[in-house]
């Protein structure tokens, strides 16, 4: 399965993505796609001799010609699954339109808690004693397409964002990587009396 990785930032995500199923059991990484020309994502991806581009808003006549352009990028590799791994913008109907039910996101929060931007911040502010990680399909909405995998962790003595962070990282990339797994070896499907509830085989 061929796989495209959208990412905003550091790309630490993606890095999780090349070492544990990059060229593993069918799954290669054939393009990195980004909003940012300095995400630190394009280069750990031309380190690992993947394709690599960025897509700045500022080149592009608004976000559907933006995504648009990017979507034909990657369809253009062959991307069978897209994975946002820390991509931090909001992908429209068009492009997922390209890709039904092959756009999976991952997520800093045990969702439907907490979506959006900043979801660390507002479970902090909230008082949970319990964080999590979830991975998803995208759907139109903000973090509300059906779930995938989720894994929580207890810090009740957490209090500041970065109590928070390094554990949620930890487990995001061991869960994305783990999802790639499942969807790529037709493990993951949905339920044909729930079509927001994912089944798994694993």
């Amino acid at each position: 399965m061929k796989v495209a990785v959208l990412a905003s930032g550091e790309g630490t995500n993606l890095q999780a993505l090349l070492d544990c199923v990059h060229g593993r059991k069918g799954v290669e990484i054939v393009a990195v796609a980004s909003d940012r020309l300095d995400a630190r994502a394009l280069v750990r991806a031309a380190a690992a001799s993947v394709a690599s581009a960025a897509f700045p808003l500022a080149e592009h006549e608004g976000r559907a010609a933006r995504d648009a352009a990017m979507a034909g990028w990657i369809a253009g590799r062959g991307a069978e699954l897209v994975v946002l791994a820390g991509y931090m913008q909001l992908l429209g109907a068009e492009f997922l339109g390209r890709f039904p039910n092959r756009v999976i996101n991952v997520h800093p929060a045990l969702l439907p808690a907490f979506p959006g931007l900043h979801a660390v911040e507002q479970a902090l502010a909230y008082g949970v004693k319990v964080f999590g990680v979830t991975v998803h399909f995208v759907d139109e909405g903000v973090d509300t397409g059906p779930v995938i995998l989720q894994r929580a962790v207890e810090l009740p003595e957490a209090r500041e964002p970065a109590d928070v962070r390094g554990p949620l990282h930890a487990i995001e990339h061991e869960l994305l990587p783990e999802a790639v797994r499942l969807i790529a070896g037709d493990a993951v499907g949905f339920d044909p009396r729930n079509p927001r509830r994912v089944v798994l085989e694993r």
